[in-house]
């Protein structure tokens, strides 16, 4: 059992060809037959990292078969994206967390199957938003066509929350304006190891830090000025639920300033403290990357009027944070 709870098994040429589940079974005769089923209904077992549910699934030579202490989220769907607010100008919804925002340029070759099975949000939500501007005469539904969106900003793929699109030019030049100047009101909620108190991280941030890595550099000619405010807002069995208000908005900001912190979030498997440093260990049993943005605050880019949003934590944060207060 490795030190985050996890057990890891891999397949051998004898075992090849055999079931996932008589395999489980097996490798953990500890476990009762039910409670053996119970973890692939609860999306706890993965293959070579991704999620697996069918009991039935033939192993193949090589294969790394992981069994999670605790319960991981399925792949989001279409279903699993809130609209939060629309109109002509502009639509803010909230992206479920392993889910990327748009495609990267390496992801342009693609196949269509592939983009199908791996769709990002900006894929999706057009008919999100054709389904919710459906209006329905005489007893039948009438779909709008769906509609454009333009993506204006990203959130990381495990990081779930607020987000803004805009649906005309114009309001995608003033939404791209207004994060450029840094007037966008934004705030996350973060789950960390230890107890961090009140602050300003500052910092200038590269894309290579010396390990080929983001981080923080000491040369301002190096790296975009980058500025977090933390409050702690509940110290739970030796973690801290986090507001973490953005000044600026750099890519992976607020997990970088955190780990070099010395307080990494729980879940995050990219960034583990202070470079050169040991990586801290994560014992925390996140479900994962535990960072949600909580807030968002814009000016309306046609009308001028200021639109605030908020949110709570999602479901799989949420009983990850009374999960920590059950076991202080």
């Amino acid at each position: 059992m490795r030190r985050d709870g996890s057990q890891v098994f891999h397949v051998s040429d004898a075992e090849a060809g055999q079931s996932l589940l008589a395999s489980l079974r097996r490798w953990r005769p500890q476990t009762a037959g039910l409670e053996t089923a119970q973890l692939l209904r609860n999306h706890q077992v993965q293959i070579d990292g991704n999620l697996c549910e069918n009991p039935q699934r033939r192993l193949k030579t090589g294969e790394v078969v992981k069994v999670l202490p605790h319960a991981i989220a399925a792949p989001p769907t279409e279903d699993d994206i809130r609209i939060h607010f629309v109109d002509e100008q502009l639509v803010v919804v909230e992206k479920p967390s392993g889910m990327t925002t748009m495609r990267h340029a390496e992801e342009a070759h693609w196949s269509a199957r592939r983009r199908r099975r791996e769709p990002t949000l900006e894929d999706l939500l057009p008919d999100v938003l054709a389904k919710s501007l459906s209006t329905s005469r005489r007893g039948r539904t009438h779909r709008a066509r769906p509609p454009r969106v333009i993506p204006v900003h990203r959130l990381d793929r495990d990081t779930s929350g607020l987000m803004v699109f805009a649906r005309t030019v114009a309001a995608d030049r003033s939404l791209v304006k207004q994060f450029r100047e840094h007037s966008i009101d934004r705030s996350y909620l973060a789950i960390v190891p230890g107890e961090i108190a009140e602050q300003s991280v500052e910092s200038f941030l590269a894309r290579d830090r010396g390990d080929g890595k983001r981080g923080s550099v000491s040369d301002p000619e190096q790296g975009q000025h980058a500025v977090t405010h933390v409050r702690p807002i509940e110290l739970v069995n030796g973690h801290t639920l986090l507001e973490c208000r953005l000044e600026t908005g750099r890519t992976h900001q607020i997990r970088i300033h955190l780990s070099e912190a010395g307080h990494p979030v729980c879940g995050d498997k990219d960034y583990r403290g202070p470079f050169g440093s040991k990586p801290i260990v994560d014992r925390s049993g996140a479900p994962r990357l535990a960072l949600h943005a909580a807030e968002l605050g814009i000016e309306h880019p046609l009308t001028g009027e200021p639109l605030h949003f908020e949110t709570r934590l999602p479901r799989d944060l949420a009983n990850f944070l009374r999960r920590l207060r059950r076991d202080a």
